[in-house]
């Protein structure tokens, strides 16, 4: 069953552990307006409660998404005020991807502009098509992003190749990212990239989900240098070793089989 959010803007799919989301506005490349903005942190939400093991996030058709939906911005980014309300969104949408508790993997093609490319940047992994373009604009149209956003995307590129993106406002190929370490790897067309996410995702889903979880709070803790996250997440670690899949992974390994995770 598939749900849909933001008058089916916003479609989530779940199939065996993984979810399928998509932004769904191909006539305008993808743009999110508000009301997709919004139901960003919804539709992850609903993964997880359905109990989706990891997330692939692309656009509908060609493209993953041009970023925010500027022809709107004459009515909801039109001052100060209304900037910093949008803005409030924008960041509880990057909030979403970045602090999801399962592994966000982006599936680029076409245009990845703007605030569909902050939406990548949060996530964990990204792949792309070779005809993949990325550009971060806000110098060339006059405004700022949220400081979480450009912390997700100095991490994701290095401060040097962030600076350059975001000073420039230049237009960047796959292959460019693919060499800034931006992207994990490149692949021709869209659907060697589905394949692709797809064989990725089911090694992930293969895994223990609460091995995977630590790991990633892990990981996010020593990202943001933050302590609190760390006690999280070596908590978290710690209850692994009380789980039925530490149990169920050991008796696997006793008996030269593969193990069957649940997640317990």
């Amino acid at each position: 069953m598939e749900l849909q959010f933001a008058e089916g803007k916003i479609r989530l799919g779940i199939d065996a552990g993984v979810a399928h989301l998509r932004i769904a506005q191909p006539a305008r490349l993808n743009a999110l307006t508000l009301a997709m903005w919004r139901a960003v942190p919804e539709a992850f939400a609903s993964a997880v409660h359905r109990d989706a093991r990891v997330i692939l996030l692309a656009g509908e058709g060609a493209h993953f998404s041009a970023g925010a939906d500027i022809s709107e911005f004459a009515d909801v980014r039109k001052d100060a005020e209304s900037a910093r309300r949008y803005e409030n969104v924008n960041v509880a949408a990057f909030d979403a991807v970045r602090q999801s508790p399962i592994p966000v993997v982006a599936l680029i093609s076409g245009a990845c502009h703007g605030g569909g490319f902050g939406l990548a940047a949060a996530a964990d992994l990204r792949l792309a098509t070779e005809d993949a373009r990325f550009s971060v604009p806000p110098a060339r149209l006059g405004l700022a992003y949220p400081a979480s956003a450009m912390r997700d995307i100095a991490l994701a590129l290095g401060q040097q190749q962030a600076r350059r993106l975001l000073f420039t406002g230049q237009t960047n190929s796959a292959a460019d990212m693919l060499a800034a370490g931006f992207l994990l790897s490149v692949h021709p067309d869209l659907a060697a990239l589905e394949a692709a996410a797809e064989s990725l995702a089911e090694s992930i889903v293969a895994n223990a989900p609460l091995s995977i979880r630590a790991a990633k709070l892990a990981l996010r803790a020593a990202a943001e240098d933050d302590a609190g996250l760390e006690r999280e997440a070596d908590a978290l670690g710690a209850s692994t070793f009380e789980s039925e899949d530490y149990a169920e992974g050991r008796r696997a390994f006793a008996e030269k089989r593969r193990p069957v995770f649940t997640g317990r």
